[in-house]
């Protein structure tokens, strides 16, 4: 894992995923260093991705106080219990469906939960932290928050986007990719994460937009981005194109087969 303060308050700790045939994906996982330490998810279900090594060069798990789920997806619970079993105080904040996705797996102890609903704010010592649900997302579970402190928007998986190498996947900075590589990026992986984006009505779906507008967060962090920093408006106008964007139709057998073609040896 790559990691990097972003801000005083603020390390991102980032892991970026192949994508066959979309490109690299980041999956970030965030320390928010308030007064009551916050790990924001805990990356991939994939052995020996050294989570919480990464972790513990930021923060001493110990000194964890919330983990904030922002939905049970194996791409953000990879070091959950790991980091339960590290940090005897710590509680998972999340939403009463995300707890009842995790018991299909491996259940969440419920008295190290605190649960949370969008529109619900939540203390941790030195700052306020809004839970909100983004615009897209793949799990009805879906919780991200607005940071008062840094005004900083943790996203979940709204805003990604597949990039074309890992170098620029696990970068300090979205604006590393060139702007119109990025909208079309952030366009496809929201066919790919949220396709009901094309099937809703366009006026109940861009009033979700509002609320994001209205907060106006001087740095976007998705789990699938690198941080985004004073791209509010241009990321919100992507998002507003949505609904009209191509859908996604991935490979099929025949497709398959091909790309396995390719990788038999030659006699």
């Amino acid at each position: 894992m790559r990691i990097h303060r972003l801000t005083s308050d603020i390390s991102v700790l980032s892991d970026p995923l192949p994508v066959p045939g979309i490109g690299f994906l980041a999956v970030n996982c965030f320390v928010l260093h308030a007064a009551e330490p916050v790990v924001v998810d805990t990356g991939l279900s994939l052995p020996d991705r050294g989570f919480l090594d990464a972790l513990g060069s930021v923060v001493d798990p110990g000194d964890v106080r919330w983990i904030w789920l922002t939905h049970p997806d194996r791409d953000h619970t990879g070091g959950l219990f790991d980091l339960l079993r590290a940090a005897p105080r710590a509680k998972v904040v999340t939403t009463f469906l995300s707890v009842g996705i995790m018991t299909t797996e491996r259940p969440l102890p419920l008295d190290r939960v605190h649960l949370l609903n969008p529109g619900q704010s939540f203390d941790v010592g030195d700052r306020m932290l809004t839970a909100f649900r983004p615009p897209l997302y793949d799990s009805p579970a879906t919780m991200g928050f607005f940071d008062h402190a840094s005004r900083a928007c943790f996203s979940s998986d709204c805003f990604g986007a597949p990039l074309p190498s890992a170098e620029l996947a696990e970068s300090d900075e979205a604006g590393n990719v060139p702007a119109d590589e990025l909208r079309s990026a952030q366009l496809l992986w929201a066919a790919v994460d949220s396709p009901w984006v094309h099937m809703v009505d366009r006026q109940t779906y861009l009033a979700t937009l509002r609320p994001l507008h209205a907060a106006d967060p001087d740095v976007i962090l998705s789990t699938h981005l690198p941080p985004a920093a004073g791209r509010t408006s241009q990321f919100l106008d992507t998002l507003a194109a949505a609904p009209a964007a191509d859908a996604f139709v991935g490979p099929d057998q025949q497709a398959l087969e091909k790309m396995l073609a390719e990788f038999e040896p030659v006699g």
